[in-house]
């Protein structure tokens, strides 16, 4: 959310309140290797996010990933301070960041993004080995970290293994042409050994819950892209799993012949259906499916449209607190289109009564009844009858009939005891 007065600009952002993986650091001593190659993914996911939109970070530390709870293991990059807008080619001159972390090209003043690579490696290195690979005086720290000369002590060093040396110490080389990139590092064997022991969570549920947006009307589409940004930080973790395993290269987008490549394989949609779901998911027409644009799918099916989440999203809209949305309400939070459709017509597809405006109650009655048009229906059912047909051997496809689409939506039927997966229970 976003507040602004005559003097100031306040940014309300999502509450992490599983402190920082420094204070767990602490706690612990070390991890094991196999939290430890859980906590670099997750890092890495984030660096590689936003190196793939020419942003450096400069302050990759441990106390700037915040876990989302006590009791989850899901970290966030935070502490945007330092970061920096950089085209690829050109150098950073700036010295910044924290001593203990900070790579030797930035103490050159001479760096690119690889810089967070060699803070991501000294965090890693303190996760594994439960110590600081450089300490000392500040003159000493600066003599050893452009030396690339870290503390190596037997006695922890040879409680890990192999690989995961290995991936510390190609994270810190002091040449940053030799360093591993945030792409590298993923594909690591010490990050894709955690991965391969990973859990499947994208499942038939998920896939029909794209289907059924991507045949909703526009204002739904437009009032569940909206309610994404309201949704608390466990009910976005009953579907981040299934966006990461559609987000196949791990830059933090979905892009089109990674959805066509996933739904092909899993559950056989074809590359004409998959361009359909696609386009509709593409709210923003950047060609790739960002993680809110994936929740707004979520809303229609997987994660519940409760009373607090359908009032905070009206709230959304109803952006001068009058009660009512109107279509210069919609003008001002989605522009004067949204997906390809006119605000007049948006607003048109949801004011029941006609009167020129959206009161709460035609807010629920359009959300919590309409399943779209016709002709939207009848491209579902096809779809859906299409899955069907080609899937009638295949347990772990949700059996449903197209006959049900106008009456319960798409993912309202059941999912048998053998096609469960853990996130559709």
């Amino acid at each position: 959310d976003v507040y602004q007065s005559e003097g100031r600009l306040d940014l309300v952002m999502e509450c992490m309140s599983g402190g920082e993986l420094f204070t767990r650091v602490q706690k612990r001593k070390r991890f094991s290797e196999a939290d430890a190659a859980t906590a670099a993914y997750q890092m890495l996911l984030a660096i590689n996010y936003i190196h793939s939109h020419d942003v450096v970070h400069r302050d990759i530390k441990l106390e700037n990933f915040l876990y989302e709870s006590e009791e989850s293991d899901y970290l966030k990059l935070i502490d945007f301070g330092f970061s920096k807008v950089w085209k690829k080619n050109t150098s950073m001159q700036l010295s910044c960041g924290t001593l203990a972390y900070v790579a030797p090209d930035v103490l050159m003043q001479n760096y690119s993004s690889q810089c967070d690579l060699w803070s991501l490696g000294v965090s890693v290195f303190i996760i594994l080995f439960g110590y600081m690979p450089f300490s000392g005086s500040e003159d000493k720290q600066i003599n050893d970290i452009k030396a690339g000369r870290y503390v190596v002590k037997k006695q922890y060093w040879e409680r890990v293994s192999d690989v995961a040396q290995d991936f510390v110490k190609k994270l810190l080389l002091v040449d940053p042409l030799k360093r591993l990139t945030a792409e590298q590092a993923l594909q690591h064997p010490f990050v894709v050994r955690r991965q391969a022991k990973t859990e499947e969570h994208l499942c038939a549920a998920t896939v029909d819950a794209l289907i059924s947006f991507g045949t909703a009307s526009s204002f739904r589409r437009a009032a569940m892209s909206m309610m994404a940004w309201s949704l608390t930080n466990e009910e976005r973790s009953t579907v981040r799993q299934a966006f990461i395993e559609l987000d196949q290269d791990n830059s933090g987008t979905v892009k089109l012949w990674e959805f066509k490549k996933v739904l092909l394989a899993k559950f056989h949609v074809k590359s004409e259906e998959a361009q359909v779901i696609f386009t509709a998911l593409d709210t923003n027409n950047t060609d790739e499916i960002h993680y809110t644009e994936f929740l707004a799918a979520m809303v229609s099916t997987r994660i519940s449209m409760h009373d607090d989440l359908l009032k905070a999203t009206f709230d959304r809209f109803d952006v001068d607190k009058s009660g009512t949305i109107t279509v210069n309400n919609l003008r001002e939070v989605l522009g004067e289109n949204f997906a390809g459709s006119d605000i007049d017509q948006i607003m048109r597809e949801a004011d029941i009564t006609g009167s020129g405006d959206i009161t709460y109650e035609e807010w629920i009655r359009y959300l919590r009844q309409e399943q779209g048009t016709e002709k939207q229906k009848d491209v579902a059912a096809q779809l859906i009858d299409g899955q069907l047909q080609k899937t009638k051997s295949e347990p772990k496809i949700l059996q449903m009939k197209s006959a049900e689409f106008g009456k319960k939506g798409v993912a309202a039927g059941t999912v048998g005891k053998e096609a469960a997966c853990c996130c559709c229970q």
